[in-house]
């Protein structure tokens, strides 16, 4: 989050470090050597692992007072005592050890600091950097080059957003591989939501642009868009250029109509409304967001407090690392006052080169959001504790099944998906004491074996994921999980059990899910490597688990393998026709403008095409059918998954 008109901090060169650490940390001593300058610091271990990191206008002062005799909590003085040094960071301002500290504690995530966890299932708006650029829907990873807008509440809010634009800009939603190969207009051009560029219906210019006015829009500037387009139809009024003048009153009508309807429903311009509840350490921020007098709805965050029972604190350190990389409107309203107030506001402006206001006494409909808010927050928190509830209990219910010493802490399950052999892929789930974590799923894309090996498919899995735990153990990639389950009878859990002896691995409790006879759900067997089956029953809290984790392990792994196939098939399918070569394949794409063209042409439209006979179109015809070239009879693609 840069500030406007200093330099990047490059804090590793200006870091006060104790070159060894020591079993006692002196704490009054390291505090009396400090400036009284502002900065950053850090609060270290045993084996360099960061405690804490915390900013102060006075670094002398801020940290004296940790090791002053005035009484902490519990939480303050157990970080002190695994304390064994301290580094600190001078910086220039507060605004600047601000930025550092936010900086560091997405970079660092030390123990004792309130984290917000990522979550990267919210959409987005994608307007893309093409040269006629695309407008989407985007989820995960921003590995799209282009402008991202959101994150939105709900896919809802996206979709209104997308239709909005749509109709007023007509800017397309095509995929790159469709627009490069229309000759024709498409439905949304025929329905006036597509303005044709694919086809030269619309100059550069224009779609330029309609794509800079789509996004004043998207960044909540409808007065500046609005203003600009009366602006341009006057202009056009002037120079006798009535036609443009009357599209552009149409367009500027349509959206002072939209702004009519949407202020109706709420006045609210540009603003996010943040509340927090606790219970305990537990917290829940929620953040409900208008822009353009639009209601985009709520999200639910539930932050790592790490310890943290101050909701002041938990709702700063959320508004500091959030803003810090989204861009904040500008006005928040906060259900309560919060530490540095003033300073996160000046941060926050500097960053968005514009005034941000950081509001906490509010009336009138504000009052009114704030407490919509407040009452989605206990709601969305007090949901989550019984989720979390009935989860502890069904693996406590599971660690008693087992007879395991402790609660399972780390729970993984592997499957197999295949279509007949072709295409095999194993996919890997992991489970915490919280439910999923999706960040830690793996695919293992299975070569080298007889196809439809299940057991060699298993076997190979198994040993790439096991064999790396093994190598990299000082790494999270290094974590051996409390149970594996497998997905499948006792072939799968031998082939298992052989991987973990061969590596010497027996802390990993094993165990098989197989299908009882009638193949219903709650009649499985769970079979263990010594040859004992329980059958638990639908009833039994641990089946409930083991069910959720196997199920999740059954999806992830056939979603990567229809992903795999269809990339195969998409890629690979022309390549394996005996007589297709380069130019015969390039022909026949761009004659039916792609594979999909191709697969919804006959055999005579095939024969058409140049260096294309009829005896080779059949084949053609048929390899992308999945019919047997020789006989024209159907071929078997029946997606499977083991278990």
């Amino acid at each position: 989050m840069p500030v406007a008109g200093c330099r990047p901090l490059d804090w590793r060169l200006r870091s006060i470090v104790v070159a060894e650490p020591v079993p006692t940390f002196d704490g009054k001593a390291f505090a009396k050597a400090l400036s009284t300058a502002p900065g950053v610091y850090r609060m270290i271990g045993a084996g360099d692992k960061v405690l804490y990191v915390g900013k102060a206008s006075a670094l002398r002062n801020r940290v004296s007072s940790y090791f002053n005799a005035t009484p902490k909590s519990t939480r303050i003085m157990t970080m002190l005592a695994q304390t064994v040094r301290m580094e600190v960071t001078v910086t220039r301002t507060e605004t600047e050890a601000l930025i550092l500290e936010n900086e560091l504690i997405k970079s660092l995530k030390p123990r004792y600091n309130v984290l917000l966890r990522d979550d990267k299932s919210y959409p987005y708006v994608l307007l893309t950097n093409d040269e006629w650029p695309r407008i989407t829907m985007h989820r995960g990873p921003r590995s799209v080059p282009g402008r991202y807008f959101g994150p939105y509440a709900s896919v809802g809010a996206v979709r209104d957003t997308l239709n909005l634009i749509h109709k007023l800009f007509k800017l397309r939603s095509c995929e790159n591989s469709v627009f490069a190969n229309r000759t024709r207009p498409c439905l949304q051009y025929q329905i006036g939501r597509c303005s044709g560029p694919c086809v030269g219906l619309v100059s550069a210019q224009d779609y330029a642009e309609n794509v800079r006015r789509a996004t004043l829009m998207l960044e909540g500037r409808s007065d500046d868009l609005t203003d600009e387009i009366g602006a341009a139809m006057e202009a056009a009024s002037a120079r006798l250029d009535f036609e443009e003048a009357a599209r552009l009153r149409d367009l500027l009508g349509s959206i002072r109509t939209l702004q009519a309807r949407q202020y109706v429903d709420g006045r609210a311009a540009d603003l996010d409304v943040l509340a927090v509840a606790m219970q305990g350490t537990a917290a829940c921020v929620v953040l409900l967001a208008f822009r353009d007098g639009r209601n985009l709805g709520t999200r639910s965050f539930f932050p790592r407090t790490n310890g943290s029972d101050n909701p002041g604190e938990v709702l700063a350190a959320f508004v500091s690392q959030y803003y810090g990389e989204q861009l904040p409107p500008a006005e928040i309203v906060l259900d309560r006052d919060i530490p540095d107030r003033t300073l996160i506001e000046q941060a926050l402006s500097s960053a968005g080169e514009r005034r941000v206001q950081l509001r906490f006494s509010v009336r009138g409909d504000r009052a009114g959001y704030l407490d919509m808010a407040r009452r989605n927050a206990q709601i969305t928190l007090a949901s989550e504790q019984t989720s979390q509830a009935a989860q502890l209990a069904r693996a406590e219910d599971l660690q008693k099944m087992l007879g395991m010493d402790e609660l399972p802490r780390r729970i993984e399950c592997f499957d197999i998906s295949h279509t007949m052999g072709e295409a095999t892929v194993a996919s890997c789930v992991v489970f915490d004491a919280e439910g999923p974590v999706r960040a830690q799923y793996r695919r293992f894309n299975i070569s080298g074996i007889e196809p439809g090996d299940d057991y060699a498919a298993m076997h190979q899995a198994l040993s790439r994921r096991f064999k790396r735990a093994m190598a990299t153990a000082d790494k999270p990639a290094g974590v051996l999980p409390d149970i594996l389950l497998i997905d499948g009878g006792a072939g799968q859990v031998a082939q298992a059990k052989a991987v973990l002896d061969e590596l010497d691995i027996h802390s990993v409790v094993l165990v098989g899910v197989a299908k009882g006879p009638a193949r219903r759900p709650g009649d499985e067997d769970l079979l263990l490597p010594d040859g004992r089956s329980l059958h638990p029953g639908a009833d039994s809290p641990a089946l409930q688990l083991v069910q959720q984790v196997r199920d999740e392990a059954h999806r992830f792994a056939i979603t990567g393998h229809r992903g795999r196939r269809q990339k195969i098939r998409n890629t690979s399918r022309l390549e394996d026709i005996p007589g297709i070569g380069p130019r015969r394949r390039g022909n026949l794409l761009r004659h039916f403008g792609g594979l999909g063209g191709l697969k919804a042409a006959g055999v005579e439209e095939i024969s058409r095409v140049d260096g294309i006979n009829a005896a080779l179109a059949e084949r053609i015809y048929a390899t992308l059918h999945g019919l047997d070239p020789v006989t024209g009879g159907p071929g078997s693609d029946a997606t499977r998954s083991d278990g």
